[in-house]
């Protein structure tokens, strides 16, 4: 039995519809993009506010521990910022650390805050994406509170912390040879110096090269480190490949 209306039924029935679909499928794409990537800045965030955060170690001053230098390489370095929210830094961490005054501070801030280039950079930072806006270095801790650290050519046995000769393995002293008026102390003389309560002592392994410590000796800390200004502790190197590993404690003072 034949029907009159069969030739409208065998109209293809999707093909309105398909051209209607596609600006709601490019919005949910785009919907689903920004919460992605919403996310990933709020795991960032989180990451580098109160876990971790990346750094490029600036300088040889730690060297051969890490590498820093001008046309080389430079160690990127990850501080574990949970360290010390439930202990203290001890003799032998490395440890990253904001300049604790104007006289470690001689550069001021790395960047000009109010132009709009800083501001998207400090923005930047907050998510791990661009340094933070402060002078920061890495040193390793020799003394802490309440300890006194000094060091006199003249009695050749290095620096002492207590009254003790220190053990510091992590020097290299090839590297330390290549300037042959060092003496004992690997720089100047210093102190006795009794480190405040609360603040630390650091040196850099690089003992020939590093203004630590020991050439602060005039600021309000007299050289040494706040724990407040301590932002956290070494773990690893994650760049360079070939340098790719662990950054351990050695206690100079065992």
């Amino acid at each position: 039995m034949s029907d009159d209306n069969d030739e409208n039924v065998s109209k293809p029935w999707h093909s309105k519809g398909d051209k209607d679909d596609k600006p709601d499928e490019k919005r949910s794409f785009f919907r689903e993009l920004a919460v992605i990537i919403g996310i990933v800045l709020v795991v960032s965030w989180i990451g580098q506010t109160f876990i971790f955060r990346q750094y490029v170690v600036p300088s040889e001053s730690m060297e051969s521990t890490l590498i820093g230098c001008a046309g080389c390489s430079n160690d990127r370095i990850v501080i574990d910022k949970l360290a010390y929210r439930f202990g203290d830094p001890t003799p032998g961490d490395v440890v990253v650390f904001k300049a604790p005054s104007e006289s470690w501070d001689s550069g001021g801030p790395p960047r000009d805050s109010s132009t709009l280039r800083g501001k998207f950079l400090n923005a930047l930072s907050w998510f791990g994406y661009a340094p933070p806006n402060e002078y920061s270095l890495v040193k390793r801790v020799i003394a802490t509170g309440g300890q006194t650290v000094e060091c006199h050519a003249s009695e050749n046995v290095g620096i002492k912390v207590d009254g003790k000769p220190l053990h510091e393995p992590y020097i290299d002293r090839e590297l330390q040879s290549r300037v042959p008026d060092a003496g004992p102390c690997l720089g100047p003389d210093f102190g006795p110096i009794k480190v405040p309560d609360g603040n630390y002592w650091v040196m850099g392994d690089n003992r020939t090269y590093s203004a630590d410590s020991r050439f602060h000796t005039e600021d309000e800390f007299h050289g040494t480190v706040p724990k407040s200004d301590i932002r956290g502790k070494v773990r690893f190197v994650i760049w360079p490949a070939a340098r790719i590993g662990g950054v351990g404690s050695e206690n100079p003072q065992k």
